[in-house]
């Protein structure tokens, strides 16, 4: 009897019996054993090149990364490091966060204006120790101030009475910024971070642009600036001419400036944070190299590693937690173009010290990052602009004002550029 066995030649034994595991007819013959084998060594070859070449693509992508990012400097503190509470996972954090107005660099020669190589913008974020909280205070470049004497890699930086707050910048950089900033608040400064023209275009690229809302059209041929009034998405250099335009939308110059900031920033991190950003690698590797190519920071912040550290503290974070005010400011009186910080102020830095809160007063008129476009009542981006579904063209929609918005409230946002 011929044995039923892989080996068999073809037509061999065709007297014998059929195999009680031999394919009926219309029935596929089942694997063999070498055959099943050999697939599942290819299946398990090919995860192991996925693999390998995942990790290597991460590898080169994270040392990339790493490499965009120059060597950071020690803060020199003028404030003593608050006492950690031992309790606790984290503790309160506070990062100044500058925009450079320098004109050098590839890419920061917008507007054929020398710029004064001050901090354009300053912002102070605070993050709350069980970082349920954040909040960025807009700090006004025009605003008189004590600067201190400021040490530098370079040496002393003396200071002055009735200074500009820029001119710390100016004059000895980030180092003498959170010095001063140090000096004025008595808020430690863990962190910085200087972001300058090209970087920020370059942000709002890889994100595809952010959304904004803008109340009036805005006709500015000194600066060549020209915008539909509307809900409309900006990109590269539209985005920076939205933020640094201080003729037409803002009535109030700088502190206007510094409120449609406030709305864009919080913008930009919406859409950063959304499933449409965080769903493609390759707008999240190019958000990241954008930052990375652009930014400066202290030496505990200098690694691509610091940074993912840093960020993933914020996974708990919701955007309604991440709130954007000024300092509380008046007008100088023997020079109606500065400013001055208030008594009001000093609540608030009680408030940063303590980790408190902001209170209603100091909160009343804030912006949040899950308002999209800067606006109370605005669509977030993507979404149906009428009845057949699709999008808004650029500048066409105008949101409806909110009904809850106090007068005062409506009439200090449409002053800064802002729809209400």
């Amino acid at each position: 009897m011929a044995v039923d066995d892989e080996r068999t030649p073809a037509g061999a034994g065709a007297s014998a019996s059929p195999s009680p595991s031999a394919a009926s007819p219309g029935t596929a013959a089942p694997v063999a054993p070498h055959h099943r084998r050999r697939l599942w060594t290819v299946i398990l070859a090919s995860q192991v090149v996925l693999a390998m070449v995942t990790a290597l693509v991460v590898v080169l992508a994270y040392r990339s990364l790493d490499g965009n990012i120059a060597e950071g400097e020690a803060i020199n503190h003028l404030v003593q490091a608050p006492a950690e509470d031992e309790e606790a996972d984290l503790q309160p954090m506070n990062v100044l966060v500058m925009g450079s107005d320098s004109r050098e660099g590839e890419g920061n020669s917008i507007d054929g204006e020398s710029g004064g190589g001050g901090s354009d913008t300053t912002i102070l974020l605070h993050v709350s120790a069980d970082r349920q909280e954040a909040y960025g205070v807009s700090l006004p470049r025009d605003a008189l101030v004590t600067r201190p004497d400021c040490r530098t890699e370079d040496g002393m930086v003396p200071g002055g009475e009735l200074q500009m707050f820029n001119t710390a910048f100016a004059l000895g950089g980030p180092q003498c910024t959170v010095q001063m900033v140090e000096s004025l608040t008595g808020v430690y400064i863990d962190h910085y971070m200087v972001l300058d023209f090209n970087g920020f275009k370059d942000m709002v690229e890889a994100v595809k642009g952010v959304e904004v809302c803008i109340p009036e059209d805005v006709v500015d041929p000194e600066h060549d600036i020209y915008f539909d009034a509307g809900v409309q998405t900006l990109t590269g250099q539209q985005a920076l001419n939205y933020v640094r335009e201080r003729t037409v939308l803002s009535a109030t110059g700088d502190i206007g400036r510094m409120k449609r900031q406030q709305a864009f920033i919080a913008s930009m991190v919406n859409k950063v944070v959304s499933a449409g950003t965080l769903s493609r690698p390759t707008r999240v590797f190019d958000f990241l190299d954008a930052a990375t190519s652009s930014i400066v920071v202290d030496e505990d912040l200098d690694s691509i590693g610091r940074l993912v550290d840093l960020s993933m503290q914020f996974r708990d974070t919701g955007l309604t937690d991440i709130s954007f005010i000024t300092v509380p400011i008046a007008a100088y009186e023997p020079d109606p173009n500065r400013l001055v910080w208030t008594d009001q102020a000093d609540q608030l830095w009680k408030l940063i010290r303590a980790d408190r809160p902001l209170g209603g007063g100091l909160a009343e008129g804030s912006l949040t990052a899950a308002d999209d476009v800067g606006t109370p009542t605005g669509t977030p981006s993507g979404s149906p602009g009428g009845p057949s579904g699709s999008p808004d063209a650029p500048g066409t929609r105008v949101p409806e004002s909110d009904p809850g918005q106090s007068e005062a409230q409506r009439t200090a946002r449409l002053a800064a550029g802002l729809c209400a």
